[in-house]
């Protein structure tokens, strides 16, 4: 993997409509995407990353547990999944409450 170098902590690849793949030093994996009638794709993967963001910020221990990364992943993977559904960018990001209830509804 030529991406790859000693000080990365986590290294993603997102997939769109197909999820993503995450890659630390000690474990690898892909996490699937959800599957939702897409209307707008502006602003999924903005929505995908800020996700990410908000909960390694809260906690950077979730990069050496790998369960836990990917319920972040599979919750970044929901945010980035509702915003296609709506036009526009910034109208269309999820809340928190959305995008768990999608993880939800989907583990039914």
């Amino acid at each position: 993997m030529s991406l790859w170098h000693d000080n990365l902590k986590l290294l993603l690849v997102t997939l769109g409509e197909k999820g993503c793949r995450y890659y630390t030093k000690n474990f690898r994996g892909t996490v699937d995407a959800f599957q939702v009638k897409a209307v707008d794709t502006t602003g999924a993967g903005d929505s995908f990353v800020g996700a990410l963001l908000c909960k390694i910020v809260d906690d950077q221990s979730i990069l050496a547990d790998e369960k836990r990364l990917r319920e972040v992943l599979r919750f970044a993977n929901a945010c980035g999944a509702i915003t296609t559904t709506k036009k526009g960018a910034i109208p269309a990001l999820p809340s928190e409450a959305d995008a768990t209830a999608l993880i939800k509804a989907s583990s039914k």
